[in-house]
């Protein structure tokens, strides 16, 4: 009788940890029967929504992270026709983000950045750019129109719902119009002139790589005092433009866009503290 108890409680014990492997497991990768559901969803979502498209599942995937899973479908006629889908494990559908990158523009918009983005760090990360940069990347400025008018965004941004799917776009021509470079150089010498050089080479540069940028961020900073956090001098542009960057006044133009850019942290921390 004892062994028979024994049996039984291993048996039991065995089936409760095999259970809690289960949910572990399912917590981590999803189950099956949810992975099919959501299959399934994702295939009527297309039969009923887009029947014109030759739009095909390439995967299903789960997020330990939201417990959602995700549905990638692609368009074989079509480079910026992707988009995802969002099911919940009973299969049910949560949300699709088509609107947002097919009909909105911005799988168009991201392709194009990610272009720019590369041929930007070949130049940075170039030998012919000899300065020590911190930080250095490029993007072009996209806004849906919703929030074209808002006053965080760069009047230069380009409208992601104008651009046109699987179009080829010229990457200096959008550079030139929408292309903002953000660049940090550590330098032992931290002047307007210093910066005026760097602006110059920059603009050389990327000219003759036949890369366009319409305005840039710029933060000249000596090297990192002994306690590793802070610089003693820096000197900083803030969407600074192309356009003004010529040798003749550089200097002046640059002292002044560092004064408006220390003036304006001046007033967001005067804002901030004065919240509490």
């Amino acid at each position: 009788m004892k062994k028979r108890i024994l049996k039984i409680s291993a048996l039991i014990l065995a089936l409760v940890l095999i259970a809690g492997v289960c949910v572990f497991a399912n917590s981590l990768i999803g189950n099956p029967v949810s992975m099919a559901l959501a299959k399934k969803t994702a295939e009527k979502y297309i039969e009923e929504n887009h029947a014109d498209k030759k739009l095909t599942v390439e995967d299903v995937t789960y997020s330990f992270k939201d417990g959602y899973y995700y549905a990638n479908v692609i368009d074989e006629e079509n480079i910026d026709g992707h988009f995802t889908l969002m099911m919940d494990s009973f299969g049910k559908l949560r949300v699709s983000d088509y609107a947002d990158r097919v009909t909105g523009g911005w799988n168009i918009a991201y392709r194009i950045n990610d272009e720019y983005r590369k041929k930007v760090d070949s130049i940075f990360e170039s030998q012919t750019f000899s300065y020590d940069v911190h930080i250095g990347f490029g993007d072009i400025e996209f806004i849906s129109r919703e929030y074209k008018n808002e006053s965080v965004v760069p009047d230069y941004a380009l409208v992601t719902e104008e651009l046109t799917a699987g179009k080829i776009y010229d990457v200096f021509e959008l550079g030139a119009a929408a292309g903002k470079l953000t660049l940090y150089i550590d330098d032992d010498t931290v002047t307007a002139d210093k910066m005026a050089q760097i602006l110059l080479d920059t603009k050389k540069l990327f000219d003759e790589a036949g890369v366009g940028f319409y305005a840039i961020d710029c933060v000249l900073e000596s090297p990192k005092g002994e306690n590793g956090f802070e610089y003693e001098e820096r000197i900083e542009v803030m969407d600074f433009l192309c356009s003004d960057i010529f040798e003749d006044g550089l200097a002046q133009r640059i002292e002044a866009a560092d004064k408006a850019a220390k003036e304006y942290y001046a007033a967001q921390d005067a804002e901030k503290f004065g919240e509490y």
